[in-house]
């Protein structure tokens, strides 16, 4: 196992993903677009490095930021109503600069917003029908990755992100008459995030997609209803729809990494 580890994207999880890392004992380069954050990053034992992709890479000493073994790309679809070339030409750049460096192994962070709504169980050996256009993009960028043959990789697909500093009860509380409440969520907490992504890099498990989301899943009602009352925050009102809805089966990473979920429950997370 390499000990050398860049991440592109040290934001929301990529950030701790680093911090873990670097605790770990590995060798963390790191890349912000923040001016700020370099000085943070090195408080932290994690080399840094001011890269930007609009959707070209720009930044400084690139080249030895891509001069590891092992990439982590954890960079959300942008671009606004461009989502899907936008991400697209911001991948095609990164490549461009894997293929003239020693990377032999990538993790593409992307999330279960490929699959589409189709009112049942959705596993990886599941056609993509993403809906909306950062899940469009996601998928053309997953085909890319894995048609190209020049490294190993692994693809996360993550389910909702939560954490304390991250709860999407937020944007309910107070609102009334939400349709879907009857539906199931899907949901991970950052923290499981952090330790699947290390388990795929010692025990060294490529060439593989896995979906990542917390084994059970409460319907929309009951788990912004139980986050509002841990918050102290009106108490969002949801009416039962006949929404679409998908439930994310994450039995397979649970039983190549022997992965048991800190979170399996989303209740838990609150």
């Amino acid at each position: 196992m390499n000990n050398n580890i860049s991440i592109l994207g040290c934001g929301w999880l990529g950030f701790p993903l680093a911090e873990f890392l670097a605790a770990k004992g590995f060798h963390v380069k790191g890349s912000t677009k923040s001016p700020e954050k370099p000085k943070l990053l090195s408080s932290k034992n994690i080399q840094p490095f001011h890269i930007e992709l609009n959707p070209l890479m720009v930044g400084n000493n690139i080249k030895d930021f891509f001069n590891t073994n092992l990439l982590v790309i954890n960079i959300p679809p942008g671009g606004g109503d461009d989502k899907v070339n936008f991400h697209k030409k911001q991948v095609e750049s990164i490549l461009n600069q894997v293929k003239r460096s020693p990377i032999a192994k990538i993790i593409f962070i992307s999330s279960t917003s490929v699959y589409g709504n189709e009112n049942r169980m959705v596993t990886e050996n599941d056609g993509l029908h993403p809906e909306k256009e950062s899940g469009k993009a996601l998928k053309t960028v997953e085909e890319m990755l894995l048609a190209n043959q020049s490294f190993e990789k692994t693809i996360l697909r993550f389910a909702g992100l939560v954490d304390t500093d991250r709860n999407p009860v937020k944007f309910f509380a107070g609102r009334k008459n939400i349709p879907g409440g009857n539906i199931p969520v899907n949901l991970i907490h950052r923290e499981d995030c952090i330790n699947i992504i290390h388990q795929v890099i010692t025990k060294n498990i490529w060439n593989e997609i896995f979906n990542a989301c917390s084994d059970l899943h409460p319907s929309k009602k009951e788990f912004y209803t139980a986050a509002a009352e841990k918050l102290n925050l009106p108490v969002p009102e949801f009416i039962d729809t006949d929404d679409s809805y998908k439930i994310v089966n994450s039995d397979k990473l649970k039983k190549m990494l022997s992965y048991d979920f800190i979170y399996p429950d989303p209740l838990s997370m609150l």
